[in-house]
């Protein structure tokens, strides 16, 4: 099997670019390439332009194919992208302004009015509509408005000509493969956050009318929903023209990123992957439909056939190192052309070494933008507590890796019920998984082996090609486990498991004192914007 010589086009578009990869049938990666997209946040809105995201697929794709040799064995285009993302195309499938990113917060109040009960509530939503939801789709819109429910929920009551114009709401997935075959559709697991489709039998998801009513959107603004190995057709004339490609490569549906991660890091029942980017999750494959409604953990729809995926999701985990990087150590400009592999990481993870476990009884809280598990609260806010004059940037950046560690163990409480089971040995993939010092301190904070992949960062992209191999039949899913490569795995150290311990009763501790603070102090800004 593994004289196969083609490849798939993976292509990974996430918060900060655009990544594409040319994977080979065994998993390995024979290039590399990426684009930076700009985000473009004010208040609570966080927006990305469509065309950016095309431009940087173009440029990332098109240096990849430039290799004439590679280029001939491209047998399919396959994409991985962020989630909760929506835009407005019209019929000619243009986008209708900027995209709405899972960000983005200002769909809060529309959605809350179309999720809360008359009288009764439950978590801020009405019994009957949260036993509807929890039914059907196995969760329930967030209230912060980050995900699609929310912006079209917002998008309705504020910009109704926006609406009318629009003849299809897309995920950010959809719109790319839009663009590579023109059709209008959802794969299973993009379709999910619209809250609007019946996932009970996961190889047959499909909208359901009483939810469409409940969000009041309009049923046919709603795209198609497809598997996501299913081949959508070939590429577009213009598009294999642009890039090179034979006019006969296919195009395989694909998935988000956290399903297209889930694939890439572990396919089996229960095995529990964390995926460090900008954002952050815990994921594992389940048989059935579950849902935590208070810390907001859910099995929902995903790319394997017949499984879901049980997820528990951080709003900002490496965005909290490129702000310290960017924002605070470094002005940008000392940066440039060093976006994807930047040295001043590197740097900082060996600064972080140096330092003592415990960051010298530093804490700091990681929600820059708010929190979605085991809290959703989009008011929370990122602090640093107990500083004094003899601590250094050093111990501030070691505080900031074990900030995300400890909100990590936070969210593998609920998530390991959730499971019914302890974790286990957890695979750590995405950027952040590249860290040594990061995944030694995920390891002794959760208390959790942490596994760390050979080729981490590449773990959306490799997924995303192992879903077309799928889909062309070139492998199943029961394959993938045998071609992951751990590169080492970590152990928790047992000596660190008291000072860890009581770190981390400190960590909830400020937030039980602090949210009320938080509310106060952001209910103004989040009115206004």
């Amino acid at each position: 099997m593994f004289n196969d010589e083609r490849l798939v086009l993976a292509v990974d578009l996430g918060t900060s670019g655009c990544k594409c990869a040319l994977v080979a049938i065994d998993g390995t990666v024979q290039a590399w390439a990426f684009r930076a997209v700009p985000l473009h946040v004010l208040g609570a809105a966080a927006e990305q332009d469509p065309h950016d995201w095309w431009a940087a697929f173009i440029g990332a794709a098109g240096e990849l194919l430039a290799d004439e040799r590679l280029r001939r064995r491209v047998v399919a285009v396959c994409c991985s992208a962020q989630t909760e993302g929506t835009v407005c195309v019209d019929s000619a499938g243009q986008p209708i302004g900027r995209a709405m990113t899972w960000l983005d917060a200002r769909g809060a109040d529309a959605i809350t009015r179309r999720a809360r009960g008359r009288a009764l509530n439950i978590e801020g939503y009405g019994p009957l509509k949260l036993w509807r939801w929890l039914r059907l789709t196995g969760g329930a819109p967030s209230l912060s408005g980050r995900d699609s429910a929310g912006h079209i929920a917002w998008l309705h009551d504020h910009e109704p000509e926006r609406c009318a114009r629009t003849h299809k709401f897309l995920n950010v997935p959809d719109y790319l493969n839009l663009r590579l075959t023109g059709r209008f559709c959802a794969t299973q697991d993009s379709a999910l956050t619209s809250w609007v489709t019946d996932n009970r039998d996961s190889r047959h998801v499909r909208y359901d009318a009483g939810l469409i009513r409940l969000l009041g959107v309009d049923a046919d603004k709603l795209p198609e929903i497809v598997r996501s190995t299913e081949v959508l057709g070939p590429l577009l004339p213009g598009v294999a023209l642009t890039l090179g490609l034979d006019p006969k490569t296919v195009v395989v549906g694909g998935a988000i990123d956290t399903s297209a991660v889930a694939v890439g890091a572990a396919v089996g029942d229960y095995e529990t992957h964390l995926y460090l980017g900008t954002s952050s999750w815990l994921g594992a494959h389940v048989p059935a439909m579950k849902t935590d409604v208070r810390h907001k953990i859910a099995a929902v729809p995903c790319a394997v056939d017949g499984r879901y995926l049980a997820m528990a999701l951080q709003s900002t985990a490496g965005a909290n190192l490129s702000f310290l990087r960017d924002r605070i150590l470094f002005h940008p400009d000392e940066l440039a052309g060093d976006e994807e592999h930047p040295a001043a990481y590197e740097l900082l993870n060996r600064i972080a070494a140096r330092v003592p476990p415990g960051a010298r009884g530093l804490i700091y809280t990681p929600w820059l933008h708010g929190e979605r598990t085991p809290v959703d609260d989009p008011r929370l806010r990122a602090g640093l507590l107990n500083l004094s004059l003899e601590h250094s940037r050093e111990d501030i950046f070691r505080a900031f890796l074990e900030g995300v560690a400890l909100n990590t163990r936070w969210m593998l409480e609920p998530f390991a019920r959730l499971l019914g089971r302890d974790v286990g040995t957890v695979t750590a993939v995405g950027g952040g998984a590249q860290s040594d010092v990061w995944c030694q301190i995920l390891a002794d904070v959760t208390g959790q082996p942490i596994r760390q992949l050979e080729n981490a960062i590449q773990a959306n992209a490799i997924g995303a090609a192992s879903i077309a191999w799928v889909g062309i039949g070139a492998l199943q899913f029961a394959d993938l486990a045998a071609l992951r490569r751990t590169r080492r795995t970590y152990e928790p150290a047992s000596a660190l498991r008291r000072l860890y311990g009581d770190k981390f009763e400190a960590f909830k501790e400020v937030h039980k004192r602090l949210a009320p603070l938080y509310h106060r102090l952001n209910a103004p800004q989040e009115a206004a914007a």
